[in-house]
């Protein structure tokens, strides 16, 4: 059985964290209250906020008595992260707080693992909790009155949230057995065709995880492979990279292929729907782009067709990426269209866009024992593309 960290700030917020450790104790858990107090602390947590901050990369005092406490609360943050990643004995993580408390703790949730239960009680969690879970499974549960005091709400709300918490730390997910390899595909609605072809005829050999290209859904995809639970990737739906370019709304991070760089797995890509940079509602599409040729794909979701010049920059920024793999790679470029609507006789369908897009790969291609760039003489979604993507996972996942 793993241990509880019950975290907060006890300067704040003592009783209420002592009041969890209380009943994830009573629960039959075992808690080890944590207080990351940037302020001055009352003592009496199991482990004091001078222990957490020696693990900023620069010492306790990067966090402690400083005069900012916006600072105060990022050196705290990257402290706590650092101080949590090395436990080993963590069986759930248990925050409370308010918005500078959800900022520390959640930071540190971030860098655990997959599977390892986080649950994060704050007055944050009825609105856009995505900077606090990220790519993550974290919990988020609404405190409902602030987390200022124990009264009849607050009891209940922590209450249950430390019952929840000792209940995973006591019953750990039973591992299944004869499992099958894990491989992580990316997909878009415009590229759904081939993906389904693809995971269709290896699921019978790999546990098949599929990612929504929308931004979260890649940074999804680069958790799980640095959680080392994914053992391969097919990374067909590299959208992401033209909105984190070009001001869209579903963007990557700069780290997108990151994981495949650090892990070196067996990784097969290729530059699905590149001809689009997304936004929202047609009226939401920024000023600079009028006159653009746009796709109305719903009254909520509007796509822009990327020039000859995006093009050019979306491949040049994934190629450099793909030549720092030192892994097993094969990088398909589908040469008759990207997506769905980039297809003769389709809105996006523009041959000059497209050979800017394979140009700007083929030109940035590093040639390694390791990689191979394939030309397939195929729309993305053809039977021909899937036939490829296939052949060339076959060479690199036995």
């Amino acid at each position: 059985m793993g241990l509880v960290y019950v975290i907060g700030t006890c300067d704040t917020k003592g009783a209420e964290l002592s009041y969890a450790a209380e009943r994830v104790r009573a629960a039959g858990a075992k808690a080890v209250l944590v207080d990351i107090s940037t302020t001055q602390s009352p003592g009496g947590a199991d482990v004091s906020p001078q222990e957490v901050a020696r693990s900023h990369p620069q010492g306790a005092s990067a966090v402690l008595g400083l005069g900012d406490r916006g600072q105060a609360v990022a050196a705290m943050g990257e402290a706590l992260t650092r101080w949590l990643s090395e436990r080993r004995d963590i069986g759930a993580v248990l925050g409370l707080g308010g918005g500078g408390n959800t900022s520390i703790v959640t930071a540190a949730m971030r860098a655990l693992p997959i599977g390892v239960p986080k649950l994060m009680v704050s007055t944050m969690a009825s609105g856009n909790v995505a900077p606090y879970v990220g790519p993550t499974d974290i919990a988020m549960m609404h405190a409902v009155a602030d987390v200022a005091g124990l009264n009849a709400i607050t009891r209940k709300v922590i209450g249950n949230a430390a019952h929840a918490a000792a209940g995973m730390a006591l019953n750990a997910v039973p591992e299944v057995q004869d499992k099958k390899r894990a491989v992580g595909l990316t997909m878009f609605g415009v590229t759904t065709e081939a993906v389904t072809q693809i995971r269709a005829r290896i699921e019978g050999d790999w546990e098949c995880f599929v990612f929504h290209a929308t931004g979260t859904g890649g940074q999804c995809l680069e958790k799980l492979i640095d959680s080392h639970l994914l053992s391969a990737a097919l990374d067909i739906t590299t959208t992401e990279v033209a909105d984190h370019l070009f001001g869209g709304v579903l963007p990557c991070t700069d780290d997108r292929f990151g994981a495949a760089v650090r892990s070196r797995i067996p990784y097969v890509g290729s530059l699905g729907a590149c001809d689009m940079v997304n936004f929202g509602p047609r009226e939401t599409v920024p000023s600079a782009y009028e006159g653009r040729q746009f796709y109305i794909h719903n009254p909520q979701v509007t796509l822009m067709r990327t020039t000859p010049e995006e093009n050019r920059a979306i491949g040049a920024w994934i190629v450099a990426r793909l030549n720092r793999m030192e892994g097993p790679v094969r990088f398909l470029l589908p040469l008759r269209g990207v997506s769905a609507i980039d297809a003769a006789g389709k809105p996006f369908h523009d041959p000059q866009a497209d050979a800017a897009l394979f140009d700007a790969v083929r030109k940035g291609w590093k040639p390694a024992a390791n990689r191979r760039l394939i030309k397939v003489d195929a729309h993305i979604n053809d039977a021909a593309f899937a036939d490829a993507a296939i052949k060339a996972f076959t060479e690199i996942a036995q």
